[in-house]
């Protein structure tokens, strides 16, 4: 009992030097689970709670500790690796001891992260990443083989890549998969040639079952490892060895690897991932949230979805940015702060806003309606379409969480907005008039 009052103590002086977000995200999960004479063990949920805790908040701890406690502990962490197990696997750490990171397994090089569960499935990454389950249970006994994931940067080809291998191994322990960067094998190959170990490189490769490799658009003029890869993905694929592959554009674009080189690589399948839309980017940012338990308000992960849409990488960092200004400058996260750390990204014109007032006004001109009737409960339908396509502009154009602007649109919520983004989405790609009207009115209101 006296100890948990001493926690307990701890607890709340922290609390008195924190602002009650940085509390909330940091503070409230973390529980004292062991204490002997001269240790205090403080239990957290993840690694990056951990290392958050220990390299910004770590002289405040140890103030608080002593001043609940009477004297000085040392502070222990136990880190919960697998929260979702019956019997969870605990790491303890301390500051004095050199830290390795449990999360990968070390013969395949896969990050235990990067599983299906925390992929986020939206329209436009749907059939890559069923391919890719799909391989995943059924390796080299599909017609997918080779499997080929192409797309722009930081859209979640290698999540699915490694997801691959993590089922594989979750199924089957025995299974030998092998994930590596496509500059990794380059320069092992190197070091091999180097070494004359170049017969030990390639049979240590064709003994694998499963064959991961990440950004092969580096083979681009490596003459001498396009024909060491060639060479290895023909052997494997005789056995019926699975080959998962990813670039970051379709295998017909890269002009400088051999053609039987690309030949190969079209011999199975090939997917794309688009990037994702508007919703499902905050998906992504809040099952990140989540996982990382942390508590951000919902119209600033609204705002950095809106504001990043073409890299999930960069917006996930975004919001890691986002925490670590507001824990340094010791503030809540605020709409002025995000709209900092979205600046410093991708510039000021990331968070230029067109008002909704001048949206309406001049929808309302262009379809000659009267403005006001966008924003009373009528149904007609030239003012529910008039209306739709404000609503679709304003979420395009402004930075305004949905729930602001189905506020603005007479206190519509959240749902009517997206309902209304979405209908004018799908008229667009069936209606070319309707798609060169609100071209032609998004034009009027940027310019």
């Amino acid at each position: 009992m006296e100890n948990k009052q001493n926690w307990d103590r701890c607890l709340n002086l922290i609390k008195d030097d924190l602002t009650s977000q940085a509390f909330q995200t940091w503070f409230k999960s973390i529980n004292c689970v062991g204490l002997t004479d001269n240790e205090i063990t403080i239990e957290v949920p993840n690694r990056f709670h951990y290392e958050w805790l220990d390299s910004k908040y770590d002289k405040l701890i140890d103030r608080a500790v002593a001043k609940s406690f009477g004297k000085k502990l040392i502070i222990k962490y136990s880190v919960i690796i697998n929260p979702e197990k019956d019997s969870p696997h605990v790491s303890h750490m301390t500051r004095v001891k050199e830290l390795i990171p449990e999360a990968y397994h070390r013969p395949s090089q896969l990050n235990r992260r990067y599983v299906f569960k925390t992929f986020i499935e939206g329209k436009g990454n749907q059939f890559a990443k069923a391919a890719a389950s799909s391989v995943a249970d059924s390796p080299g006994q599909t017609p997918f083989n080779p499997l080929l994931i192409y797309s722009n940067p930081g859209l979640g080809k290698t999540h699915l890549l490694q997801a691959i291998g993590n089922h594989i191994l979750q199924s089957n322990q025995e299974t030998k998969v092998v994930y590596v960067t496509s500059e990794k094998f380059m320069l092992d190959f190197i070091f091999a040639i180097q070494n004359n170990k170049s017969t030990k490189f390639a049979q240590s490769y064709r003994k694998i079952d499963v064959l991961l490799i990440d950004d092969v658009q580096f083979f681009q003029t490596k003459e001498q490892t396009q024909e060491q890869f060639f060479h290895l993905f023909n052997d494997l694929f005789q056995q019926g060895k699975q080959i998962v592959l990813t670039t970051d554009r379709h295998p017909s674009e890269l002009t400088q690897l051999k053609q039987r080189l690309v030949s190969r690589f079209q011999s199975g399948l090939i997917v794309d991932i688009q990037p994702p839309d508007l919703e499902t980017r905050m998906a992504i940012l809040m099952n990140k949230a989540k996982r990382e338990n942390l508590d951000i308000p919902y119209d600033i992960t609204e705002f950095i979805a809106s504001s990043i849409k073409e890299d999930i990488r960069m917006m996930e960092g975004a919001l890691v940015r986002l925490l670590a200004l507001a824990s340094l400058k010791k503030e809540n996260i605020n709409i002025e702060l995000a709209k900092q750390i979205v600046e410093d990204i991708v510039g000021e014109h990331a968070v230029e806003q067109v008002s909704l007032e001048h949206i309406c006004k001049i929808v309302s001109q262009e379809l000659k309606i009267k403005e006001n009737k966008l924003y009373d409960k009528t149904r007609q339908r030239e003012v529910v379409n008039a209306r739709h396509i404000a609503m679709f502009l304003a979420r395009d154009l402004t930075k305004l969480s949905l729930m602001n602007i189905g506020g603005f649109f007479g206190n519509r919520d959240h749902s009517t907005v997206i309902h209304a983004c979405k209908t004018i989405e799908e008229k667009i790609s069936e209606d070319n008039s309707l798609s060169s009207f609100v071209l032609r009115i998004k034009n009027i209101l940027i310019n």
